[in-house]
């Protein structure tokens, strides 16, 4: 028993590296990483010029805090992995061999298991990114900068689209921050990447429909726009904060929308349960529908 279940471990691991490999030589891939950067470049590039302008520094966490700590930010770097994982399950020239060798739900758990950790890779390349493309102009101790000051107790920082908020500077630290931030991106980037494989096993590219949806769906309940669409008063702005908050997969993701002891947001790990009850659940209905997929092999690699 214990042999067998360490059979299938082995197995869903090679599958999972089988498709790492094939990934790696995907143009996809590279692609996919390469507008992460740039968009890392050009959504943290305001903090480090402002830095520069002024004359101040900033501490190495905050250009990845101020990046993506709006709901904004989240959507658009978690778009590429719309790109990535477009094709997944990867039904490649290896899998006649998988499928012979093993069982379905053996080989998906190792579709799922890739997706796992391309996601993990991705937010911390993204991570990683932000580190390097702030400079040398940082300090490592866990104390908020200057910068941070300037642009959260003034209005710079709404001039400068940068979000830098008051509650978060007085009630967090910035490594703090920092994990949390990671956490929310991963959680709503491996729930993205779990829909996105489900309904490509009920029908080939509806996963990147659903992709889409989902993330269109995220934007459209951010605060803002439905004040603007709905023309909502002051009065129930701070009622749609808390209704959207919740019911939104994005505003779940991001770190400000979140309780910190004086309101009726989600707490942080409320989100984190959610994101992982979701993903779990989804890939619980991949292994049903595993099942009765039918595979069409067209004996040529795919990218």
């Amino acid at each position: 028993m214990i042999r067998s279940r360490n059979h299938r471990i082995r197995q869903m691991i090679l599958s999972a590296y089988v498709n790492i490999r094939t990934a790696y030589l995907s143009p996809k891939l590279w692609l996919a990483f390469s507008l992460g950067f740039v968009i890392c470049f050009l959504l943290s590039n305001k903090v480090v010029l402002f830095s520069q302008q002024h004359d101040t520094v900033l501490q190495m966490m905050e250009p990845f805090i101020w990046t993506f700590g709006d709901a904004k930010s989240i959507l658009i770097i978690s778009l590429c992995l719309l790109l990535l994982f477009s094709d997944v399950p990867r039904v490649t020239n290896d899998v006649p061999l998988f499928l012979v060798r093993t069982d379905r739900l053996t080989w998906l758990a190792g579709q799922l298991l890739y997706v796992m950790i391309v996601t993990f890779v991705y937010v911390l390349f993204i991570f990683i990114a932000t580190l390097i493309l702030s400079g040398t102009r940082t300090y490592t101790a866990n104390l908020w900068s200057m910068t941070a000051a300037i642009l959260g107790y003034s209005t710079i920082g709404e001039e400068i689209a940068v979000p830098a908020f008051v509650k978060v500077l007085e009630l967090s630290f910035p490594y703090e921050v920092t994990g949390h931030i990671f956490g929310l991106m991963l959680g709503y980037s491996l729930m993205m990447a779990s829909l996105i494989v489900t309904l490509n096993l009920w029908r080939d590219n509806l996963g990147m429909i659903g992709g889409i949806v989902y993330s269109g769906f995220g934007f459209l309940m951010n605060p803002e726009i439905i004040q603007k669409l709905l023309h909502l008063p002051q009065t129930r702005e701070r009622i749609a904060n808390i209704i959207f908050g919740w019911i939104s997969p994005l505003n779940q993701a991001t770190y400000y929308m979140h309780s910190f002891g004086y309101d009726m947001l989600p707490k942080l790990w409320m989100s984190y349960v959610y994101f992982g009850t979701v993903s779990l659940l989804l890939f619980g209905v991949s292994f049903f529908k595993i099942r009765n997929y039918s595979f069409h092999f067209t004996g040529t690699m795919q990218g």
